[in-house]
């Protein structure tokens, strides 16, 4: 079982800037792929932004320039720094862990986000 922490989200104006973290509960943190998600008030999750154990990244084409994910394995930590905000990216935010061999997969309880003037 892996324990996934939130945090960093807030309420920011348009054009601002966010970071968030995500940490986790378990000494094996660089085998998994972590992944950022998010759930804007009356529609689907969707996927912002994932990055492999060795830091490969990809990202949502809505996000792209403007967000950055990366990883910290000495941490257990993910980030994700999001720049140029705008008040569609409002959402709870969410971070993921999944060990694609097993297909096993991890939810943190998520962060809200909330850009607006």
């Amino acid at each position: 079982q892996v324990q996934l922490v939130e945090s960093g989200g807030g309420l920011v104006q348009p054009g601002g800037s966010l970071r968030l973290s995500c940490a986790a509960s378990t000494s094996a943190f660089s085998i998994y792929t972590m992944g950022w998600y998010r759930q804007a008030p009356g529609k689907q999750r969707e996927l912002v932004a994932t990055i492999t154990g060795i830091g490969s990244p990809m990202y949502a084409d809505s996000v792209k320039g403007r967000f950055t994910i990366s990883r910290d394995n000495a941490k257990n930590t993910v980030y994700l720094q999001m720049n140029s905000l705008k008040p569609e990216d409002t959402a709870v935010y969410y971070c993921r862990a999944d060990f694609a061999p097993t297909g096993m997969n991890y939810w943190g309880k998520g962060t809200l986000v909330t850009v607006s003037s």
